[in-house]
């Protein structure tokens, strides 16, 4: 039985390094977020246009076809709709 104590011991231990890693990344996420809201607040205090720039910050993650797809839907519907 000691072996098996041992065992859910090593086991434990583990587990308890898996989530204090979890929780370390969960608080650098949150500091990360901060920080990227800071940076926004200091964009938008010399007049940029977040919300542009946050279109931009998406749009640089994507592939240009996908880009180029999403734009010629964009416009269809617009034309269908009478917008364009």
């Amino acid at each position: 039985m000691a072996d098996a104590t041992d065992s859910y011991g090593i086991a434990a231990d583990e587990l308890r390094q898996f989530i204090e890693r979890f929780e370390q990344l969960e608080a650098e996420k949150k500091d990360i977020a901060e920080q990227q809201k800071e940076v926004m607040a200091e964009a938008k205090g010399r007049g940029y246009d977040t919300k542009a720039m946050r279109k931009i910050v998406a749009l640089r993650k994507k592939k240009p076809d996908d880009i180029a797809e999403e734009e010629a839907v964009l416009e269809m519907y617009k034309t269908a709709l009478g917008m364009s």
